[in-house]
């Protein structure tokens, strides 16, 4: 299965004096990208989702191999791994080019509107079932 991919060209914006991409901008265009798999791959956009779900991330961890700096497009490349009853694991892989920029890891929780975990809606579950089946 081809992963869902976004792409972001690294702006002023998410730089340092020395043009290189700040590591929290990092994790702010990953965001970027799962709300974008939500919304184009699974069909349930934040727009949606929110305010009566969330979809938090409860775990995070990402591995920085090489710097990303102003002017470069970042490709990124994301990939259900996991999806429990309330839970959903991606993989986001961000490139230039061939080249590996940091990879990150995290699991969201589906939350109802008064905070408690809760299973995701068939219709979701599918979608990414059918996503993990294309993997294999």
């Amino acid at each position: 299965m081809t992963a869902f991919r976004y792409e972001q060209t690294v702006l002023f914006r998410h730089c340092d004096p020395a043009r290189i991409m700040f590591f929290p901008r990092m994790l702010e265009v990953v965001n970027d990208a799962v709300e974008s798999f939500f919304d184009r791959e699974l069909g349930w956009s934040f727009h949606e989702i929110h305010p009566e779900w969330a979809v938090p991330t409860v775990e995070i961890s990402t591995r920085f191999k090489v710097p990303c700096r102003l002017g470069e497009t970042l490709t990124l490349a994301v990939s259900p791994t996991h999806i429990g009853r309330s839970s959903l694991s991606l993989a986001t892989r961000c490139a230039v080019g061939n080249e590996t920029r940091f990879e990150t890891d995290q699991t969201l929780v589906c939350l109802n509107a008064d905070g408690p975990p809760t299973a995701w809606p068939e219709n979701v579950r599918q979608r990414v079932t059918s996503l993990l089946e294309r993997q294999e």
